[in-house]
């Protein structure tokens, strides 16, 4: 069940939609040394970050 609406006095969150990127794109720097096995994890978190980032650039 949706809540109510942000009241008008609450700040306005402010998020980069590059702040994770960065982060989880150097997650995949050492994937040579990572089990096979663990490699998709590491797509997803870099995948997801990407997703988040893309959805905020137009308030999606």
């Amino acid at each position: 069940m949706p809540g109510p609406p942000p009241s008008a006095d609450a700040p306005a969150q402010q998020t980069d939609p590059c702040a994770g990127i960065d982060e989880a794109v150097a997650g995949l720097d050492d994937l040579e040394q990572v089990p096979l096995a663990e490699h998709v994890e590491r797509f997803d978190a870099v995948h997801t970050e990407l997703t988040v980032a893309l959805s905020s650039i137009d308030k999606v």
